[in-house]
């Protein structure tokens, strides 16, 4: 089995290298001609549509085909926009094959996805060199757009920053819960995870608060007995978890089970219906996420999105990956019509140029690394239910 995955992977580089050597910088232009013909713009999206975090890549696939189709009520300069999706199967080779197969095969202008920062920057060297411009709308690690004090230009994204969702936890931890001890549990394997645990302790010791533990653990583990029972004897006010739902909805039973009972708070990387099942509803009591909106905000574009979402999902209630993936396809649609061309190197410079668009996740505007600045919400679990608990800006 391990040698079929090495096997694997080579092969996914290789089928990557003949595409960046094959396409150079002339895949925008023919990709433009070619989507231009039969009136219909085609965008990739590369997302997690099955394997372990499946629920994200589902829920953003939703938002953007919720989109596309008010969108293409109108079109854009006469034109409709056609979805050509691939699942990553949530694995970092086939988000490379995906990546692939969109640019030299479907001939795509853009590519939304995917989920994961992981997945994400798995695909940039191709986004790069074939001058496709990436779009993740939920990738948060900070050096998704940036790599060694290099701007990558052709990757974008719709969502925070992984250190301002560490920030906001940590203000908080400290000023609303008045935690002065927490306890951090991170996936030692996920640069999600470390990056935002850094960046919220760097905050909360800055004012004045102390870790007293950290414990760790991998992706796909199921038991967190003995790091949460460390967790226990050192009695802190609060525990932060930047972690998947797969192991957090776990990790928050099995604390409740070992009678830890204080404030646990994670980020996005918790928005999943799945959380629900594998903690519990009560489980969820007394716990706190940074998110990127809210269904309860009473903002009059929220509350058109979650009309528009229930109406077409037989009334179920949109999450934050949901709105990220509509507001991703509405990012790209806005850019492809102050471009107007369907050519990726045109539609790139409008992606970096938007100052001002009207989202459900807030007023979209990029700093110089392609980073948005906008709000977040935080919620709290109750009964099993988010519930908006405030906004906060990023100034």
């Amino acid at each position: 089995m391990r040698k079929k995955k090495l096997a694997g992977i080579f092969m996914s580089f290789m089928v990557a290298a003949g595409v960046m050597a094959g396409c150079g910088s002339s895949t925008s232009s023919s990709n433009g001609g070619e989507s231009d013909k039969g009136g219909e713009i085609k965008i990739g999206a590369n997302l997690e549509l099955s394997g372990g975090v499946a629920s994200y890549g589902q829920s953003i696939k939703e938002g953007i085909d919720l989109a596309l189709e008010e969108i293409n009520k109108d079109g854009i300069d006469g034109k409709k926009l056609k979805l050509v999706p691939f699942d990553n199967k949530s694995e970092a080779p086939e988000a490379i094959n995906g990546a692939t197969k969109l640019i030299s095969q479907d001939k795509v202008v853009a590519i939304i996805g995917a989920a994961t920062s992981g997945n994400t920057k798995a695909q940039i060297e191709i986004a790069q060199s074939n001058n496709v411009p990436l779009l993740t709308p939920t990738g948060t690690a900070d050096d998704v757009t940036v790599k060694d004090g290099k701007l990558n230009d052709f990757v974008f994204r719709t969502c925070f920053i992984d250190p301002f969702q560490g920030t906001v936890a940590a203000n908080f931890a400290s000023n609303d819960l008045k935690a002065k001890t927490a306890a951090v549990f991170i996936d030692s394997a996920s640069d999600y995870s470390k990056g935002l645990a850094a960046s919220f302790k760097e905050l909360f010791e800055k004012k004045g608060g102390k870790i007293v533990t950290q414990e760790a653990y991998v992706a796909k583990d199921t038991d967190f007995h003995a790091q949460l029972t460390n967790i226990k004897g050192k009695n802190p006010d609060f525990i932060f978890v930047p972690g998947y739902y797969e192991e957090v909805g776990l990790i928050v039973k099995q604390a409740r089970e070992l009678g830890i009972e204080v404030p646990m708070m994670g980020a996005d990387g918790w928005d999943s219906p799945k959380l629900i099942e594998l903690a519990g509803k009560d489980a969820l009591n007394n716990t706190f996420i940074t998110n990127h909106y809210s269904s309860g905000d009473s903002d009059q574009k929220v509350q058109d999105f979650v009309h528009a979402f229930k109406a077409k999902y037989k009334d179920k209630s949109p999450d934050a990956f949901n709105a990220l993936g509509y507001d991703s396809a509405y990012f790209i649609a806005d850019a492809i019509k102050r471009a107007g061309s369907g050519d990726s190197k045109k539609i790139q410079k409008a992606l970096a140029e938007t100052d001002g668009l009207e989202l459900v996740t807030g007023k979209m505007k990029l700093d110089k690394n392609h980073n948005p600045i906008k709000s977040a919400v935080i919620l709290e679990y109750k009964n099993g239910e988010q519930t908006f608990k405030t906004k906060v800006s990023p100034e």
